[in-house]
Order: C-alpha cells, then sequence, then structure tokens
C-alpha cells in the first residue's frame, strides 16, 4: 500500500491502558478483572442505541453501567464509586508504545488525528501532555457525527473536518468492528495486535498488522 496522507486513531484500549482502571475497581468493591467486561458492555450498549436511531453519550452508558455493577456488589448509593470510577478513566496513561509511535508515524510526513466513540476531552487529556501532543492535529469525537463508529457517517464527518479522501487515511485500532467499519467506508486500516491473537475471519482483514505503534511507524516508513 502506499504512505496514507492521514493516519486516523482510535482511542479507547488502542491508545489507553485500561488496566489503570482496576485499582479503581478494586477500591468500590468490584473485580479487578471486570474491567474488560463493563468496557465491552459499554460498547454493545452504545452500538445498540445507535442501531435505534440514537447518538448516546459515551459517559453516560459507561455510568449507568457502572452504577449498574455497584447495586449488584451491594451498593446502595453507587452514584459515588460510579464517579470515582469515571474519574479515574478520564485520567488514563497511554500504551508505553504510543508516544515513541506517533512521533515516529508524524516522522514519515504523515498527519495525525484520533476517532474516538468517547468525549474529545478524553483523548487530549491523554496525549495532550505528552511530546506527542504537538502532532495530534485533530481530536475529533462522534458526539459531533451525530454516530457511533463503525457507522459510516462517522468516518465521513472525520475525513469531512480533515478535508482528506478515505483512500489515503489509515484507520488505526485495536478492535476488529472499527476497522471493518472504516474498510466499508472506503479506508485503509491497521490492527494494533495488542495481547496477541489472529484476526477474525468473520472481518475484512486489515491492510496492516503491527504488534506496537512502533512497529506500525517502520511499516509506514518503508512504504
Amino acid at each position: 500500500m502506499t504512505r496514507p496522507d492521514l493516519v486516523l486513531l482510535d482511542v479507547n484500549e488502542t491508545l489507553s491502558d485500561l488496566t489503570g482502571l482496576q485499582d479503581a475497581f478494586e477500591q468500590v468493591g468490584l473485580p479487578r478483572d471486570d474491567v474488560g467486561g463493563w468496557f465491552a458492555g459499554v460498547l454493545r450498549d452504545g452500538f445498540a442505541l445507535t442501531v435505534l436511531g440514537d447518538n448516546p453519550a459515551f459517559a453516560e452508558i459507561a455510568t449507568a453501567s457502572l452504577r449498574a455493577r455497584l447495586s449488584v456488589a451491594g451498593h446502595a448509593d453507587p452514584g459515588q464509586p460510579a464517579a470515582e470510577v469515571l474519574a479515574r478513566f478520564t485520567a488514563l496513561s497511554a500504551h508505553p508504545d504510543v508516544v515513541p509511535g506517533l512521533l515516529a508515524i508524524a516522522d514519515t510526513g504523515c498527519r495525525v488525528a484520533t476517532l474516538s466513540n468517547g468525549s474529545a476531552s478524553v483523548a487530549e487529556a491523554l496525549l495532550g501532555g505528552t511530546e506527542a501532543g504537538p502532532v495530534v492535529e485533530r481530536y475529533l469525537s462522534v458526539e459531533d457525527a451525530g454516530t457511533w463508529k463503525p457507522a459510516a457517517r462517522a468516518y465521513a464527518y472525520a475525513l469531512d473536518v480533515l478535508d482528506v479522501v478515505p483512500e489515503r487515511t489509515l484507520m488505526v485500532a485495536v478492535h476488529p468492528w472499527d476497522l471493518e467499519g472504516a474498510s466499508r467506508a472506503g479506508l485503509r486500516t491497521a490492527w494494533i495486535r495488542r495481547g496477541g491473537g489472529t484476526y477474525p475471519g468473520c472481518f475484512t482483514p486489515p491492510d496492516l498488522e503491527a504488534d506496537s505503534f512502533v512497529a506500525l511507524a517502520g511499516m509506514l516508513r518503508r512504504t
């Protein structure tokens, strides 16, 4: 493939390290290993509401899901502990490969931007204070697109704002469902294999696969 003009990044799990929530879950009486299940449930509910024509706020769904889990865990008033966990969610750190990887990607001449199903402010808080902050051109959210990824309109919104055509854009994510949506919208795709595994056969194979953002930058440099 040719080198893209724009590298468009998913945020949650792709850039941010959700294991940073494990202590917060444990402190409010939830199992440490429930972080992944909680996040998957938030995505499920967001997708369901999107299919029904809504454009739900990520924070509202995340809070509702936490309150439900906290109620089952025995909290009579789950509002405060849910808020404590969400505060930690908005202050997560990036995976170790992200900052050097984004700097290396920008060094290839590619533009860099983010597109999240969550708030743009969360993505900006994640990267804005790092060395990679200056290379991120825009922090975009589906809140302004009117629909969650993987709906085609979410990617079209980002391309319109950034004034780039889909075939010159590389969507990067750890989530195959996100890359499937991007592929169907005409974008090129790159899968970051966090935790290994193989790409699900039910989806269109990505154009690139890499173990880290640093490795992805190396691939782009060679294109």
